[in-house]
């Protein structure tokens, strides 16, 4: 019998309430809760698909362990495990230092899982070498936010998305990122067409779509874009004197230092028109309420936390800020950093927005926790922790739910850290992440639908998450395996005394941790499991007695500072760390595709989500390409000044002439090289220790890669994923992607200097089963091609092209449509490749991911006639989170600009 279980999506930090339904064995499917405050019952593509990711091939189901580097690992049970743990880490710290043992978690851990990790490691162990993920992300806010306001709160509510007049988006391509909020956004204009949106962003990405104005700045010249509008508005008026005078201070600081960035230099240094540096004064000058929303572009940066300052300047000199509609709202990129940030799972925080180097705070959480002190050095950040990895300074480095071998930037030091740490633990839920690899220890976590606690989401707001079904194999939660590790780690280091970890559930774990937060701006002290299971999801501050949360902060211009006053922040422009120059003349940006989340090591088992985009490729702008005589697909070796992949090319006009663009996604599991990240660099901001992702330089080099190689099989796919990757590290360049939906598939690409060997062939021709049975089969050993389909019941079930691939989007398709008809096995028999004449050379994307509506339907209706409302009825394209409308809107634009163009030209 089925039944459903409210709970919460675990990817990005908008914190969708879902429904999941499933028999209490599996989980069968998944939908909006209609009733959550977050998403009001909107999902998008990936949310959509939660319960198809959960493939058990894809996952880790037992504890391993490998005694020596280079060794295999073999199963051990969970006594064996934790206690091999605890004995290295327990000797590190006896011969080395509590410093010796750091930890490296994710803000995709539930609120209950942070504190664990947070005590275990400062508590038990002695050190503040703690750090996560949502270093990558949202540190700079937090700095951002305590400076200026003086806690790490964000004011506003995504309410307000629907009441602002004004809605200022700097570094966020919100369409792809935040696909439901950025649907509330769309919608809100629709019914307001009154209200502004202006988009900063060196692309004109997605979010485009909803621009009055678009601000194709130079990147990382936010900073000066900032100074540059609040000089006019001073100019022209457009400021809150009563506001500032009461209820700030700094400000005459900050109008010195603007008065030297007049228009003139700020539109030649941005490199945007005066006039649209004017209009979008104007238009945040004059709105009655004005709202701004930011992410990764604003973050990672060297001057990442200027930047979030330069942009609360803005709010603070209009008073724009603690009122409906209006206030600086930084959107999380993790399901729970939000939580990580509360519970100061980061190296300079401490649980309830305390800071690990202030002494005060630190006694507080001491006594507290009922132990003699915390230490007093602060701990490492992420880049750093790696660094201290590499020269030998951490021994024992315990990996939680995050994936460093593919998304820190710098891989190859990354990698080389990694590789050479004397004691790698690694506690994940999926196998195929590329950091287990690197495990000494690997251990089975409990993953989404299957683990209990809480999570807050970009807008303050808690909510439970529950379990469905129970782990499979011998997976555990997460906080119950830092817990276990912690007793026994207490034998050792605390003989003979009271527990610290005695937690039999999470709802307990979570009524220890909310006294840490009572009397703070993040009071949680009235939230309780069974409050959220009561009330529904809460914002904070919800102090004990409390009978709801605050849905924005600040309503009384009162400001957690030592005397009331938010604060302006006077910082001059820095440029990035890496520039244009001969060698590297581009700019490189990374960002996010809409079907794809973080390191694909969950979306990436899920073959529906690779149908918009199936494979890493480097956006170049056309003009940029046909002045170095570059073509569309052509691989290219692409080299920073720490590493090179090759890479096709794809022409994109969204992208400047000069910069280049790539999806942040692809790590080294589906594209041969260590991935996106062996390109961006390390340097970080000083204040807030996050990396600038954003800006590298880099180059282009043609490389000739005469013989190609094309894959398809079905079935078992993520075992032939296992057995056929390791193939392709000999190759020059290989791309990994699944295909359709009811019938997954394996696809790949790949291309090399020179012909493979017939041994190798004969290998991959057994893992996809084309080497005997009903196989078709040509060879052209003069030219090294080479061709195999197997074909059953009227249906193709693997192929293998070799030597010349022109026709592998034709077959592709043509396994995509379910029949192998007589045409595909004539041209499978013939001595040529391309496809038939007419044949579809290029792929069939997948345009509306929620509905599975690929770009063929859309011409198809466009021909029959459709508008884009009749495409919606009709396909139900758009009908989902609606982030495919911006492409659709264009094909359909397309279509109608050339159907006059004939009309016109008819006699």
């Amino acid at each position: 019998m089925t039944q459903t279980t409210a709970s919460t999506c675990c990817y990005c930090g908008v914190g969708c309430g879902v429904l999941i339904e499933h028999d209490q064995q599996r989980i069968l499917g998944v939908s909006g809760d209609p009733q959550h405050p977050a998403n009001l019952g909107r999902l998008c593509s990936k949310g959509a698909s939660l319960h198809q990711s959960s493939d058990p091939a894809a996952r880790l189901l037992h504890p391993q362990l490998r005694l020596g580097k280079g060794l295999a690992r073999s199963r051990i049970d969970w006594d064996s495990a934790l206690d091999h743990a605890a004995e290295v880490i327990g000797r590190s710290i006896a011969e080395h230092g509590p410093d010796s043992v750091a930890f490296y978690v994710s803000g995709q851990l539930l609120t209950e899982d942070y504190y664990v990790f947070n005590k275990l490691a400062r508590a038990l162990v002695g050190t503040h070498n703690i750090d996560s993920n949502s270093r990558l992300c949202m540190s700079s806010a937090v700095v951002g936010y305590k400076r200026s306001l003086g806690a790490d709160a964000p004011p506003c509510s995504y309410e307000d998305i629907e009441q602002s007049d004004c809605v200022l988006i700097a570094g966020s391509n919100m369409a792809n990122a935040h696909p439901v909020l950025f649907g509330r956004l769309r919608e809100a204009k629709s019914s307001r067409p009154e209200m502004r949106v202006i988009v900063i962003d060196p692309r004109r990405s997605e979010t485009c779509e909803l621009a009055d104005l678009h601000l194709a700045l130079q990147p990382g010249t936010d900073v000066a874009l900032f100074h540059g509008i609040l000089h006019i508005l001073l100019w022209e008026g457009w400021i809150d004197r009563e506001f500032i005078e009461q209820h700030t201070e700094g400000f005459d600081a900050l109008k010195a230092l603007v008065r030297d960035y007049t228009p003139t230099m700020v539109s030649e240094l941005c490199g945007i028109h005066q006039d649209d540096l004017q209009q979008a004064a104007r238009l945040i000058g004059s709105a009655p309420r004005l709202l701004s929303l930011w992410c990764m572009g604003l973050n990672q940066s060297t001057a990442g936390s200027a930047k979030n300052n330069a942009l609360i300047n803005l709010h603070l000199a209009t008073g724009q800020i603690g009122k409906p509609g209006s206030g600086p709202f930084s959107l999380t990129g993790q399901p729970n950093a939000m939580g990580g940030r509360e519970t100061g799972t980061l190296a300079n925080l401490l649980p309830g927005h305390r800071d690990a180097g202030n002494l005060q705070h630190l006694h507080e959480v001491a006594d507290y926790w009922g132990i003699p002190a915390l230490p007093e050095r602060p701990g490492l950040s992420a880049i750093e922790l790696f660094e201290a990895v590499r020269n030998g300074r951490i021994k024992a480095l315990w990996i939680a739910c995050s994936n460093p071998a593919q998304s820190l930037p710098d891989q190859q030091l990354v990698q080389q850290a990694l590789a050479i740490c004397p004691f790698v633990v690694v506690q994940e839920a999926f196998a195929t992440s590329e950091t287990c690899q690197f495990a000494d220890l690997l251990l089975p976590a409990a993953s989404w639908g299957e683990k209990d606690g809480m999570v807050t989401n970009s807008e303050r707001r808690i909510s439970h998450v529950r379990a469905a079904i129970a782990p499979p194999g011998e997976a555990r939660p997460d906080w119950r395996i830092a817990g276990d590790l912690a007793q026994r780690l207490e034998k050792q280091l605390r003989p003979g005394q009271r527990s610290l970890f005695a937690f039999d559930n999470p709802a307990q774990i979570y009524d220890e941790y909310k006294g840490l937060t009572a009397g703070r701006d993040l009071d949680c002290s009235g939230i309780s499991h069974a409050l959220i299971d009561r009330l529904g999801p809460q914002q904070w501050p919800f102090p004990a007695g409390a009978e709801a949360g605050k849905p924005r902060l600040y309503t009384d211009a009162q400001f957690p500072s030592a005397d009331g006053r938010a604060r302006f922040v006077a910082e001059h422009y820095q440029p990035p760390r890496e520039k244009r120059e001969a060698r590297y003349p581009l700019l490189l940006n990374t960002g996010r595709l809409r079907d794809q989340w973080h390191g694909m090591t969950r979306t990436g088992t899920v073959a529906r989500l690779f149908g918009s985009v199936d494979r890493a490729q480097l956006h170049l702008n056309p003009a940029d390409m046909t002045s170095r005589r570059l073509r569309e697909g052509q691989l290219m070796r692409v080299s920073s000044r720490r590493g090179n992949l090759v890479l096709p090319l794809h022409g994109d006009p969204a992208v400047a002439s000069g910069q280049a663009f790539l999806p942040m996604h692809w790590g080294d599991r589906f594209l041969k090289g260590l991935g996106i990240n062996v390109l961006t660099q390390p340097a970080f901001d000083p204040l807030s220790k996050q990396p600038e992702l954003k800006q590298s330089a880099i180059r282009l080099d043609p490389v000739d890669l005469p013989w190609s190689c094309f894959l398809l099989v079905e079935g078992d796919v993520q075992q032939r994923f296992s057995a056929l990757r390791p193939l392709f590290d000999s190759l020059d360049y290989a791309a990994f992607a699944l295909s359709g939906n009811e019938r997954p598939a394996l696809v790949v690409r790949a291309a090399h200097a020179s012909a493979a060997d017939s041994d190798w062939l004969e290998q991959i021709d057994r893992l996809l089963g084309v080497d005997q049975g009903p196989v078709l089969a040509y060879d052209d050993p003069r030219r090294a091609i080479g061709k195999r389909v197997r074909i059953e019941q009227q249906r193709i079930q693997a192929i293998r092209l070799s030597g010349e691939t022109l026709a592998a989007d034709w077959l592709l398709a043509a396994w995509q449509s379910g029949e192998a008809d007589s045409e595909l096995r004539r041209w499978f028999l013939a001595p040529f490749s391309s496809p038939p004449g007419g044949a579809r050379t290029e792929p069939d994307r997948t345009l509306c991911s929620c509905m599975d509506v690929r770009q063929s339907a859309i011409h198809a209706g466009l021909q029959r006639g459709l508008d884009l409302p009749g495409l919606q009825r009709e396909l139900r394209c758009g009908n989902g989170c609606g982030s495919c409308l911006a492409e659709i809107r264009q094909l359909v634009d397309r279509h109608q600009q050339a159907a006059q163009a004939a009309t016109q030209e008819a006699p």
